[in-house]
């Protein structure tokens, strides 16, 4: 897993930076404009991570690989391109969750993001377990601890802590992918939830996961803390790029 070195488009900013005219930006919703100057203008993007399919081949690591890529998970996750930190800082202020779509409005352009167009951007389709924290007990008689220790080099080592270290290579790299990538965040990549285990067994299972809910309840996640970091700035982009 590498980062991306992502190119950081210009775009014009004068109007956020002199008090100028957003309406444009935001539909004419005073409240918005608001909140973007004071709160979501200046607020931290998570910096994108990427996994090369060939260098898990070359490494020999294709246990990993066949599993990444039976959840169709290879474009989302090799996936580079421009960011446009001003933008995608637009599109989460005005985003809005209509129905199974996202909505939002970003310098003139409403963005309708159907199941569709993340099948033609990420390559990813609506369709298998609905995981969330509320969810949980979707996955039948997963139990937290004890999977943890099937994912341990040493199976009778005493656990206090769930964490990524003494976990065998296979888990080790899906924690990573789960943490930086799939369900990205800002700190505390070591400790693990029991969202990031029950994404490993499903994946180590070849139980198939609805990563575009998964994406989705982390999104409104990031937006709803205002101490979390935006993420997939890569995709966001790419969204705003289709439209």
């Amino acid at each position: 897993m590498e980062s991306t070195p992502p190119t950081l488009k210009r775009v014009k900013t004068r109007a956020v930076r002199s008090g100028g005219r957003l309406e444009g930006w935001f539909s004419g919703d005073n409240d918005l404009i608001e909140r973007y100057r004071f709160e979501t203008s200046t607020k931290m993007i998570n910096n994108p991570k990427v996994v090369c399919f060939d260098w898990l081949k070359s490494q020999k690591l294709d246990n990993v690989r066949r599993l990444l890529k039976d959840q169709s998970l290879r474009k989302f996750l090799e996936m580079k391109g421009n960011m446009y930190p001003y933008l995608i800082r637009v599109f989460y202020t005005n985003l809005k969750f209509e129905g199974n779509n996202l909505v939002s409005h970003v310098k003139g352009v409403d963005t309708e993001i159907t199941y569709d167009v993340w099948t033609v951007v990420a390559g990813l389709k609506y369709s298998g377990l609905k995981i969330n924290k509320g969810n949980l007990g979707v996955v039948e008689d997963f139990n937290k601890v004890q999977y943890y220790k099937i994912c341990l080099k040493n199976q009778n080592a005493q656990v206090r802590t769930c964490s990524v270290g003494g976990s065998r290579l296979d888990e080790r790299l899906l924690v990573l992918v789960v943490t930086w990538i799939l369900t990205p965040r800002g700190s505390n990549h070591f400790l693990l939830t029991k969202e990031d285990l029950m994404y490993i067994y499903c994946i180590m299972k070849n139980i198939r996961i609805n990563w575009i809910h998964i994406i989705k309840e982390h999104m409104q996640k990031e937006m709803r803390l205002s101490d979390y970091h935006y993420p997939y700035a890569v995709l966001i982009s790419k969204f705003l790029l289709y439209f």
